[in-house]
C-alpha cells in the first residue's frame, strides 16, 4: 500500500513529488522548509525556523496517524553549520527523550536565500502504540 499526502504545494505537481508517501507502516516526509500558508519563509533564525518546521512535521505527522514517537530518523540540512547548535536545541525540544537517528548536513544556500533550514523525517509505525 502506497498513499500520498499532499501540502497542497503547486510545487508538488511541477516537480512531481508528494509532501509524504506511506509505504505499510513507514512514512517518508519530503524536505520541509519553514514557508508560511502563502509560501513566505517564516523566521529569520535558524531556531525559530526549525520550530516551524517542527510544527508542520508535526501536522504531516498527525494526517498520517503517527506521531513524534514514531520517528525513527530525521535529517537536517543547514546552510550555516555554525548555527548547527540552534537547529539542535529545537529538534531536542521535540526529540529529546525520542532519540531517533540523527543526520545533520551543512548545504549550499537554497533556492530561496532566506531558507536557513529544511528537514525531512521518517517514521515507522510502533506497535500497540508502545
Amino acid at each position: 500500500m502506497h498513499k500520498r499526502f499532499s501540502s497542497g504545494s503547486t510545487w508538488e505537481s511541477t516537480i512531481g513529488y508528494s509532501r509524504a508517501i506511506q509505504a505499510g507502516n513507514t512514512l517518508y516526509v519530503s524536505a520541509t522548509a519553514s514557508s508560511g500558508p502563502d509560501g513566505s519563509i517564516v523566521g529569520e533564525d535558524l531556531y525559530s525556523q526549525t520550530k516551524t518546521i517542527l510544527e508542520k512535521l508535526g501536522s504531516v505527522l498527525g494526517d498520517a496517524g503517527f506521531d513524534f514517537r514514531d520517528v525513527v530518523q530525521s535529517r537536517l540540512y543547514v546552510t550555516d553549520v555554525a548555527e548547527w547548535k540552534e537547529a539542535g536545541r529545537a529538534h531536542g525540544e521535540v526529540f529529546g527523550d525520542i532519540r531517533p537517528a540523527l543526520t545533520l548536513l551543512h548545504v549550499a544556500p537554497f533556492v530561496d536565500p532566506k531558507i536557513l533550514i529544511e528537514m525531512e523525517i521518517t517514521a515507522v509505525k510502533r506497535e500497540n502504540n508502545a
